[in-house]
């Protein structure tokens, strides 16, 4: 197997931040229907971050071995550089998928959501499907979707559904939000390697946009993630307090509108990161609020 460096090394900075964010909606989300869950939390959450671990190993796998990360301007790979043997990397997704399919049984168990059960199983298969197979959709400009699916609404609702057994109007904007804050962050990491891309015929959604329309969209996911949050606050007023993140937003916004050296647009990843988890933290609080005051 890979070294513990190398497994870092391949978990990235953003990683956490898109497992948890969706995780702490969702509970927040639960919470409001006075039914948090914190060891179904902590499961969901495991799951989540499993997922994200693996689907990244699993990139690194499928890219490394078609070649795409030959001429990388991101952060290191392993395949692709070379610190690590394919097959390694393969083995390092596997156990990561197989660890997050324990992790949710327990939760079916605990939560009788029996139903998250074929959920799950299409989220391990989207996952190692979105660079890998014969025909990987993450090619053909559907990895956004993926993207939103299952770190927006499957994470996010199921994480509300497997506690509270039922969803409300925060769950859905919770999932609407952090889902397309995870879809900015997909957004500016493929138009910082859009020409390599097209060139060896990866046709993901920025590839398909256009470089000047991806970084619209990218600005436009962002500032519709953040006010979203307007439709809440004829029931909890506290929920502007999300609008807090707006000077937040901002810097990677004017970044992603104006930079064209491509280098300058690794940083905002993880200020998309830190964005969705802000996100999801003000909303939580402003659940809390609304119940304590």
């Amino acid at each position: 197997m890979a070294t513990p460096a190398q497994w870092i090394e391949g978990a990235r900075l953003r990683t956490l931040p898109m497992a948890l964010a969706p995780v702490l909606a969702g509970s927040a989300a639960a919470q409001a229907l006075h039914s948090f869950g914190p060891v179904r939390a902590l499961l969901a959450l495991l799951v989540a971050l499993l997922l994200q671990i693996g689907v990244n190993y699993a990139n690194d796998y499928s890219d490394g071995v078609k070649g795409t990360d030959d001429h990388r301007v991101g952060p290191l790979r392993l395949t692709g550089s070379g610190a690590a043997r394919p097959g390694q990397v393969k083995a390092a997704a596997l156990v990561c998928f197989g660890l997050a399919a324990v992790a949710g049984a327990a939760l079916v168990v605990l939560s009788r959501q029996w139903w998250f059960i074929p959920v799950g199983l299409s989220a391990v298969l989207a996952a190692w499907g979105y660079t890998g197979g014969r025909v990987p959709y993450g090619y053909l400009g559907l990895g956004d979707v993926f993207v939103f699916v299952y770190f927006g609404l499957v994470a996010v609702l199921g994480t509300t559904l497997t506690q509270a057994g039922t969803l409300n109007l925060e769950a859905w904007i919770g999932a609407l939000s952090t889902g397309l804050i995870a879809c900015a962050l997909l957004m500016a990491n493929n138009i910082r390697d859009l020409p390599t891309d097209r060139e060896v015929g990866k046709r993901t959604l920025a590839v398909r946009l256009g470089d000047p329309m991806a970084r619209v969209v990218f600005a436009a996911e962002i500032a519709v993630a953040l006010l979203l949050v307007l439709f809440l606050v004829p029931y909890n007023p506290w929920m502007l307090i999300v609008l807090l993140l707006v000077p937040m937003a901002l810097p990677p916004i004017a970044t992603v509108l104006r930079v064209q050296d491509r280098r300058q647009l690794i940083p905002v990843l993880k200020q998309c990161g830190v964005l969705n988890v802000g996100w999801a933290v003000l909303f939580a609080l402003a659940v809390l609020l609304r119940q304590w005051l």
